[in-house]
C-alpha cells in the first residue's frame, strides 16, 4: 500500500463528506443515527464473532487488562447502543447564536457555532469508541477519519462497516466515517505530519505512551490530556467521615480511570483526626499506600514515597500521600506536580475553599467531591469524546460543544467604514 496516495484520498473524501453532513439539519442527523442502531443490531452478531476473532489473536500478546479492554460482549454492545440514544437525544450544538451584539451603525454582529469540519481520532483498544467518537462527530456536524489499535482491527473495521451502510440506506456520503484500513504505524506518522489540509483537530484516546507520541508528532491542533495526576486535599476544617468517605471513593472506585486520585494532601493539623480513618478506609479497600516522612513516622506499615511517586500516574490501587502546612502548601505542591486535570479539596472553611477554586489552574477543580466525577456524562453533558487539559478551545471534558467551533456573521445594510 501506498500510504501517501490512500491517506491523501481519505482526506480528500473526508473534505468533501464534512462539506455534506455541516448543512444538515437536526432532525436528519437524528435520523442517520437511528439508522446507525438499526444497521449495529442488525450487524451484532457478525460484529461480536470478529471481536472474538481479535481476541483469540492477540489473547496471548497482551495483558488481561486489555483483554478487558477489548472484549465485546452483549451487555456492553447494549451500552453501545444506549450511547448512541443518548446522543440522539442532546441539544444540537451546530448554529447557535452564541453572541449578539449590534452597532451604533445598525450593524448586527453575530457569533455562531459550526462544525470543526474534519476530526481525526486516534485511539487504542476499547470498540467502543469507534462508536462513541464517530456519533459525537456526526452529531456536531463533522466528518471523521478513524486509526484504532491493531488489536482491535476486525472489531473496528466490522463496526465502521456496519455504520457506513447506514450512510449508503439513507443516500448520505458513506465517507462522513472512514476507517485507517491498515495496521501500518507509517500511516499514524503520516495522519499527524502530513495531513494539516485535511485534518482540522486530531483527538487521542488511549495510554500516556499514545497521547505523548501524538502530542510532540502532530502538526495538527490535539484535543486531550497525556496524564491525569489528580490531587485531593484534605483542609483541617473537613469532617473527617466525609474525607474519609471522598477519598476513598476519588482513589479506588475505578484506578484505571484518569479522575481517579493519585495524591493526597493532608492538612498538617488534622493528621491526628483525619487520616487514620482515611489509612484505614483505602487499606481495607486493597490500596497500598506511600507516605511521606512524617507519615511513615505515624504509620509505620505504609511504604516510604519518594519525589518519583508525586509524579506518578498509577492507574492501579496505589496513593501516595504527602503531609503540608496549609493551604498556601498544598497549591505550592499542586501547581509543581499537577497535570491539569482534576483537583478538589475537602473543606468547610469558605476562604480556603475559594482560594482553592481560585488558585487551581487544572481543567476541572472541586469541592467536597470525589475526582471521579470528572466526566461529561456526570456534568450533564452528555456523553463525551475525552478530557482536555490544554487551555486553548475545549477543555475538561470534551462533548459536542468542544466539536465545534465559531465563525462571526455580520449583517449590514450597505454600511462602509469612514
Amino acid at each position: 500500500m501506498n500510504i501517501k496516495e490512500y491517506l491523501e484520498n481519505l482526506g480528500n473524501n473526508s473534505l468533501q463528506a464534512s462539506k455534506e453532513i455541516k448543512p444538515l439539519s437536526t432532525d436528519e442527523k437524528n435520523a442517520l443515527l437511528n439508522s446507525i442502531i438499526s444497521c449495529l443490531k442488525k450487524d451484532m452478531n457478525s460484529i461480536l464473532e470478529a471481536n472474538r476473532k481479535d481476541i483469540e489473536l492477540c489473547e496471548e500478546k497482551i495483558s488481561k487488562a486489555m483483554i478487558d479492554r477489548l472484549l465485546l460482549n452483549e451487555e456492553r454492545f447494549n451500552g453501545i447502543i444506549k450511547s448512541i440514544e443518548n446522543v440522539i437525544s442532546l441539544s444540537d450544538p451546530v448554529g447557535n447564536i452564541l453572541l449578539t451584539n449590534k452597532r451604533p451603525n445598525g450593524m448586527v454582529v453575530e457569533r455562531i457555532s459550526v462544525p470543526l469540519g474534519v476530526i481525526g481520532i486516534i485511539y487504542e483498544s476499547r470498540p467502543n469508541v469507534t462508536v462513541d467518537a464517530t456519533v459525537l462527530c456526526m452529531k456536531a456536524g463533522n466528518s471523521v477519519i478513524l486509526r484504532g489499535g491493531s488489536e482491535c482491527f476486525n472489531t473496528n473495521t466490522a463496526l465502521v462497516n456496519s455504520m457506513r451502510n447506514a450512510f449508503k440506506l439513507n443516500s448520505f456520503n458513506e465517507n462522513i466515517i472512514q476507517y485507517i484500513e491498515t495496521t501500518d504505524r507509517a500511516a499514524v506518522d503520516f495522519m499527524l505530519a502530513e495531513m494539516t489540509d485535511f485534518i482540522d483537530v486530531i483527538v487521542p484516546r488511549g495510554g500516556k505512551g499514545l497521547v505523548k507520541k501524538v502530542q510532540d508528532t502532530a502538526k495538527i491542533p490535539v484535543i486531550g490530556h497525556l496524564d491525569g495526576i489528580c490531587h485531593v486535599y484534605v483542609d483541617k476544617s473537613s469532617k473527617p467521615s466525609e474525607a474519609s468517605k471522598i477519598v476513598e471513593n476519588a482513589k479506588l472506585r475505578r484506578t484505571g480511570i484518569c479522575g481517579a486520585a493519585e495524591t493526597l494532601l493532608v492538612d498538617s493539623d488534622c493528621v491526628d483526626t483525619h487520616l487514620p480513618e482515611i489509612i484505614k478506609s483505602l487499606s481495607d479497600g486493597g490500596c497500598e499506600i506511600r507516605g511521606d516522612e512524617i507519615c511513615k513516622e505515624k504509620f509505620p506499615n505504609i511504604k516510604i514515597a519518594t519525589e518519583e511517586d508525586w509524579k506518578t500516574e498509577y492507574l492501579d490501587s496505589i496513593i501516595s500521600i504527602k503531609i503540608v502546612n496549609g493551604i498556601d502548601d498544598a497549591l505550592d505542591h499542586i501547581s509543581k506536580y499537577s497535570s491539569g486535570h482534576t483537583e478538589s479539596i475537602i473543606s468547610e472553611n469558605r476562604s480556603n475553599i475559594e482560594k482553592f477554586l481560585n488558585s487551581v489552574e487544572s481543567a476541572i477543580v472541586m469541592h467536597n467531591a470525589s475526582t471521579q466525577f470528572a466526566d461529561g456524562g456526570e456534568f450533564g453533558l452528555g456523553a463525551e469524546i475525552g478530557i482536555a487539559t490544554g487551555k486553548l478551545h475545549a477543555r475538561g471534558p470534551v462533548g459536542l460543544e468542544g466539536l465545534t467551533t465559531y465563525k462571526y456573521v455580520v449583517r449590514g445594510s450597505g454600511q462602509i467604514r469612514p
